[in-house]
């Protein structure tokens, strides 16, 4: 079986990740904002990467909370880990998964997507964190999307720009539509000239047992 594209893109730029995002640094601030977290809270962070946004969901959720980072790359996360070591956080947990089937420790109060258009397009990988999501649990989302039609040529470079980034480009003019039947109250905002959004809620569902 084919390893996934994401995967072999990760291994080569993992170590170039984190120069690469500083251009949206401050929407991954504002994103982990409408987390509106709590000392004390247990935060998921979906494709975690490199970890970040690490340091601002700790200093959030305080040393009475704890954050669980799920990243399928492991080159990605072998980042992280040298980023908690250096650090000297003692309340992360960090699982290497795909998000399809990941097994969390305990139910979480809140969940983070930073830019992971193929986990927010799957169905089986929503159904499966949110199964481990509290009632009410706080939702968080910044990714990419096509700008409206009349800007083709932005279209073409949304296309360009998250190659390899992605395993499907499937769903770029509303990719959160599939977390809106589990977080109904989605509110979306439109960012970087229309190429990205970021959105935010509360999960409907029933806590688990």
């Amino acid at each position: 079986m084919a390893e996934p594209s994401s995967l072999v893109h990760y291994r080569q730029h993992a170590g170039d990740y984190d120069a690469s995002a500083q251009r949206t640094m401050a929407l991954r601030r504002r994103t982990i904002a409408m987390l509106a977290l709590q000392p004390g809270d247990w935060v998921l962070d979906v494709g975690c990467g490199t970890g970040l946004s690490f340091s601002w969901l700790l200093d959030a959720i305080g040393p009475g909370g704890a954050l669980i980072g799920v990243e399928q790359s492991p080159d990605m996360l072998a980042l992280a880990r040298r980023r908690i070591a250096t650090a000297g956080w003692n309340n992360v947990t960090l699982i290497e998964a795909a998000a399809e089937v990941v097994v969390l420790p305990r139910a979480v109060d809140a969940v983070l997507f930073n830019y992971t258009h193929d986990v927010i397009r799957s169905r089986a990988a929503l159904d499966n964190l949110f199964r481990q999501a509290v009632a009410g649990a706080r939702v968080a989302v910044a990714g990419i999307k096509h700008p409206p039609r009349w800007l083709d040529p932005f279209r073409l470079y949304r296309r360009f720009k998250s190659r390899g980034c992605y395993d499907t480009t499937e769903g770029l003019d509303a990719p959160w539509d599939r977390l809106q039947e589990l977080v109904p109250d989605l509110q979306v905002e439109s960012t970087l000239w229309g190429t990205g959004f970021i959105a935010w809620g509360r999960y409907r569902g029933v806590s688990p047992e």
